[in-house]
This record gives structure tokens, C-alpha cells and sequence, in this order.
């Protein structure tokens, strides 16, 4: 079979999607997100890592739309993190549609045609 020079756009959307859930440390900052908002001291205490580790995945969650900021009114050095809710439905949404693809039984539509001898030509496997 031959390769088409370009992926689909759908493809390439769900890709890119299961690119950026696929850490663990970020699955585990989305969840803290879940129970609210955040601030970088409690992904460093509940997770254990190092904050240049925690600012590399937020940057990402952050690129990807699924985690936005807010900084406090009084102390601006001080910044919070909150989950896109919408963001993160439509991500779901996409890889749940690629994932929930019906699944077709049919036959391979490559069949061998030619016989050599008296074998035919069959697929290696």
C-alpha cells in the first residue's frame, strides 16, 4: 500500500492530542486541575518534582489550551493555574471520535491475483 504524502488534518489533530496527554506528569497536573485552582507550590509538593520540570509541562498544557493563568491582584509574582474546561471537552471529544470509529470486518481489498506455480501469492505472516 502506498503512503499518501500528507496525513489529515483529523489525523494530525489527534496526534498532536495524544502527543500532549501522553506524559504522566502532565496527566497528573490536569488532574490536580480537576479539584480547582492551583499555584506552582502544590504541583511541586504533591507531584515531587522540580519546578523547572513542573514550568516545562504547564508550558505545554499552557500551548495547547488546556491550562490558563491568572496572576493574584496583590502579589503578581504569585500565579494560578485553572483548567480550560471547554478546551479539554473538545480534546476529549476529538480523540473520543477517532477511537470510536466503527470498526470494519471486511476483507483486505489487496488479494493476491496472480499464481506462481501452483502456489498463490499470499500475504508474509
Amino acid at each position: 500500500m502506498r503512503r499518501t504524502q500528507s496525513v489529515s488534518d483529523e489525523l494530525n489533530s489527534v496526534s498532536k492530542a495524544c502527543r500532549i496527554l501522553a506524559d504522566p506528569t502532565r496527566l497528573a497536573i490536569l488532574d490536580l486541575l480537576t479539584q480547582g485552582v492551583q499555584c506552582n507550590c502544590v504541583f511541586g509538593d504533591r507531584l515531587g518534582l522540580r519546578m523547572n520540570l513542573i514550568s516545562h509541562h504547564l508550558k505545554v498544557l499552557r500551548g495547547a489550551g488546556l491550562v490558563s493563568i491568572s496572576r493574584d491582584s496583590e502579589d503578581a509574582r504569585w500565579i494560578y493555574y485553572s483548567l480550560n474546561a471547554k478546551k479539554l471537552a473538545e480534546m476529549s471529544k476529538l480523540i473520543g471520535s477517532f477511537l470510536g470509529k466503527e470498526i470494519s470486518t471486511s476483507g483486505p481489498v489487496c488479494a493476491p491475483t496472480k499464481v506462481r506455480g501452483k502456489r498463490a501469492l499470499l500475504p508474509a505472516g
